[in-house]
């Protein structure tokens, strides 16, 4: 991590030093050589049995859609796939977006060399699927990761796969996956005999209604029957795609949502993790959440966000607490920070280490905003002077929104926020802001 700044700044007001503090940042991090080497990782996996079920299973999820037809399925493609701070990641949504799975090669489960941090997006084709599942537990298998392109080696035979573009409903469902993550707490360990007999309770078919972790004595099942300390899974028939893999697993753990709008599931092996998080219902998709809307209202400076993304590239992780505490910038502009490199496609969020690491995803700036359809509609209504506010205090705010052939009223009372509007009717908040609060919002910002 990199050394703490000292500052002597006593006679200046609190602004002048919060606004020094970044210029520091700024000038200490503008100038980072980020590398164009093709080849980022090159070396033997330690445990390709397991890490090839693994594959095999994250493949099968970003083949499968709970909620698409078959011909929305075919323009989505497969695996992220990012190398640096002496891990490998594979990760991938479900077609319909609302399934997260991702592959954590731990330190322990690679020998080779770290070229360079990068990331890219490759297709896993059915010939390497089919060769995944011929690995045994003792075989020998290399792995390849460059700039355009992954490659799998084994016995002399290579199985390349190119890069494709990433489709842009992954990157609108990775903002909310990670800040969702972040929002989420440990809750509990079953061992692998507790993880399989969990499993046998899955019920069979697809079920519409919301089923429930629960513990009874010392084993643990599903149910319809909601229970004290239990947690809402719904559309648990996407569980299945795990069933292979947990007769295999050491343990398994669970991280709920604070708001039970997900729930993660990670599934621990000797040398690696596995990752699978599921949307609050099977037919909702991670990229039309919009959790994260409101931390993208604030306009932050181009330099700035530079700053922070050459800070993570350099240490290939992200804490905000830390970095507040090391740096003296406060920690509420460094969490909307962080929220907005997530949203780049520059941040990832591990829970099992409880905090971000770097990769970075094609994706730019200017596009946050077309991708977010109310974002792209709170920033219409401002341009077009729509929003007027009629009451401002330090913890309330109320506001008259013009719409088509209609008014609707915002109040915002310190965290309660309400709208007249469909969207909020609807949801309930449930799924983020619609564009008529994030608009007041923006609006008392600037004001």
């Amino acid at each position: 991590m990199i050394e703490t700044l000292s500052y002597k700044y006593n006679s200046l007001s609190s602004l002048e030093k919060k606004q020094g503090k970044e210029n520091l940042l700024l000038s200490k991090f503008n100038e980072v050589d980020k590398g164009s080497s093709p080849c980022f990782f090159w070396g033997k996996l330690n445990n390709p049995y397991e890490l090839s079920r693994c594959l095999i299973t994250l493949s099968n999820t970003v083949q499968s859609s709970f909620n698409l037809s078959p011909f929305q399925l075919a323009l989505l493609k497969d695996p992220i796939v990012t190398a640096g701070n002496n891990q490998i990641r594979f990760e991938g949504f479900s077609h319909c977006a609302g399934v997260y799975a991702r592959v954590d090669v731990l330190e322990n489960g690679q020998d080779g060399e770290f070229i360079e941090n990068g990331t890219t997006n490759v297709d896993f084709n059915t010939p390497l699927i089919s060769e995944l599942g011929k690995i045994k537990k003792n075989d020998n298998l290399i792995l390849s990761v460059g700039q355009k392109e992954v490659g799998f080696h084994k016995e002399g035979e290579s199985f390349i796969e190119r890069k494709v573009p990433l489709p842009s409903k992954w990157i609108k469902g990775l903002t909310t996956v990670q800040h969702y993550f972040s929002e989420s707490d440990y809750a509990q360990t079953l061992n692998r005999i507790q993880a399989i007999q969990l499993f046998k309770t899955i019920p069979s078919g697809k079920v519409k209604t919301d089923y429930y972790l629960i513990k009874r004595g010392n084993k643990y099942l599903f149910s319809p029957l909601k229970a004290f300390n239990a947690f809402c899974i719904g559309g648990i028939h996407r569980l299945k795609l795990l069933q292979p893999l947990i007769p295999l697993i050491n343990e398994l753990k669970v991280f709920p949502h604070k708001d039970m709008q997900s729930v993660t599931l990670i599934l621990c092996f000797d040398e690696l993790n596995f990752v699978f998080s599921v949307s609050r219902d099977f037919w909702r998709g991670f990229s039309g959440e919009g959790a994260a809307l409101e931390a993208l209202i604030e306009d932050l400076p181009d330099s700035l966000i530079q700053a922070f993304d050459n800070y993570s590239y350099t240490n290939q992780e992200f804490n905000p607490a830390l970095m507040s505490f090391e740096e003296g910038i406060d920690i509420s502009k460094i969490e909307k920070l962080s929220t907005k490199l997530s949203a780049m496609g520059l941040l990832g969020y591990d829970l099992a280490k409880n905090g971000f690491f770097y990769r970075r995803l094609p994706f730019k700036l200017e596009r946050i905003l077309s991708l977010n359809p109310r974002l792209k509609g709170a920033e219409k209504l401002l341009e077009e002077n729509k929003v007027h506010i009629t009451l401002k205090t330090d913890n309330e705010i109320e506001a008259k929104v013009e719409g088509s052939g209609v008014q609707h009223y915002v109040v915002v009372k310190g965290d309660l926020q309400k709208c007249t509007c469909t969207w909020f009717s609807k949801n309930q908040g449930e799924r983020g802001a619609c564009k008529h609060i994030l608009a007041v919002k923006k609006k008392a910002k600037s004001n």
